[in-house]
């Protein structure tokens, strides 16, 4: 009887330690997480910024037109000044001692009169070199006026990029604080910097001018501009490492993407313009989630940025 008992036992065990315990896995979801695109109709423009100067191009010298001393100083630095004004009164040794004398006999000869240094132009004073009471010679510069007429934006232009300005253009330039103001292109120099390469070219400010000398400013020369075309985000444009083939990774139905080769044309900072296949809008394009990926992958969208 107990060896019986014994029996039932060992079988039992046997059997319960031959119990299937195999745990059954769930699936890897191997869908890669993407956000979509769609192409945008609004136009595309490929443009370079450029550094510019406001500069003066013309710098009035006023010069002494007698030997003698300041008997007065009428203008200072940020004056403004017009043609004609007396800027100095300028009275000679000999008038100092002889006006002196003879006025006392005849005043009509004017002997001790001043002799008036006028501006020849309109203009600001940017340098006053002298102070009322120096003794000046003949032909020494008193005072430094820019001509307002000359002032102008100077570009230092590329030649390569010559082609894409002409003369009364009107480009765009844009001050440090962010305000733009339209210039016309004026006139091109007829030298070129033998170091750099580059041809000056004078822009005017079309309207009132209130951009002070010496600020550094920023012209945009457009290259190209096609207002009717395709384009997508520039991120949902891959290349291989030369940068010879260019695709993209379009939605074929709600959870597969397949790689699809494209041409692009005008490409700029943020858009890159294709130029085939047509795509529509009803097209849904990669823009995350698409480097690295074989040429068809199963998604998942997490957001669409349409």
């Amino acid at each position: 009887m107990k060896k019986s008992i014994l029996y039932f036992i060992a079988i039992t065990t046997f059997f319960i330690s031959c119990k299937d315990t195999t745990v059954v896995e769930k699936p890897i979801d191997a869908s890669v997480p993407v956000t979509l695109t769609s192409i945008d109709t609004s136009g595309i423009e490929s443009y370079i910024d450029l550094n510019a100067t406001a500069t003066y191009l013309v710098k009035n010298t006023i010069k002494a037109n007698a030997t003698g001393y300041l008997n007065s100083v009428n203008v200072a630095t940020n004056d403004f000044v017009s043609n004609g004004t007396a800027l100095f009164s300028i009275k000679t040794r000999e008038a100092k001692i002889l006006g002196n004398s003879v006025n006392k006999i005849d005043p009509t000869l004017n002997f001790g009169s001043a002799i008036r240094v006028r501006s020849n132009t309109n203009g600001i004073v940017t340098m006053v070199n002298v102070q009322q009471g120096d003794y000046v010679q003949d032909g020494d510069a008193l005072v430094t006026i820019n001509d307002t007429k000359s002032f102008a934006i100077l570009l230092s232009l590329p030649y390569e990029l010559k082609r894409y300005i002409s003369v009364g253009q009107q480009l765009t330039v844009t001050l440090p604080d962010a305000t733009s103001r339209i210039a016309t292109v004026q006139k091109f120099s007829q030298t070129v910097d033998a170091t750099s390469q580059t041809q000056n070219v004078v822009l005017k400010i079309n309207g009132k001018q209130d951009i002070p000398e010496n600020l550094i400013v920023k012209v945009r020369i457009n290259k190209t501009s096609n207002s009717k075309t395709i384009s997508l985000p520039k991120s949902a444009v891959l290349s291989d490492e030369t940068e010879t083939d260019f695709w993209v990774m379009k939605m074929i139905n709600a959870n597969t993407a397949i790689k699809v080769p494209i041409k692009k044309g005008i490409q700029t900072e943020d858009k890159i313009e294709i130029l085939s296949p047509i795509l529509t809008r009803d097209d849904k394009i990669l823009l995350t989630g698409n480097y690295g990926v074989a040429d068809t992958i199963k998604v998942k969208v997490i957001k669409n940025e349409l």
